[in-house]
Formats: C-alpha cells, sequence, structure tokens
C-alpha cells in the first residue's frame, strides 16, 4: 500500500493560480504536473472561495 502524496501550500497555490488564469485547461496542468483534475478543480475552488465573499 503506498502513502498518499502531500503538496505544499506554496505548490498548491502556484497549480491553483495557473488554473483560474486558464492558459490551460485542468486536463492540460493535470498531464503537466501529473496530478488528477479532480484536485486542480478542489484547489481552484478553495482559491476562489477564499477571495471572493459569499453572495
Amino acid at each position: 500500500m503506498t502513502k498518499r502524496k502531500r503538496y505544499s501550500a506554496e505548490f498548491k497555490a502556484k497549480v491553483a493560480l495557473e488554473a483560474i488564469r486558464e492558459e490551460l485547461t485542468t486536463a492540460e496542468l493535470s498531464k503537466k504536473y501529473g496530478i488528477h483534475p479532480t484536485m486542480i478543480s478542489g484547489w481552484k475552488r478553495a482559491v476562489t472561495g477564499r477571495l471572493a465573499p459569499p453572495a
């Protein structure tokens, strides 16, 4: 059994910001960094959720 990969806050922020910029698709970012697209989407949601106040 393998251990779960842990990512630093800096790495998560970097990937999330790239996803927010939308220069590459989530699938392309996934291939680039070797991360599942769902993780990237979650990190992106976490960042945008902190930036925008609730409606």
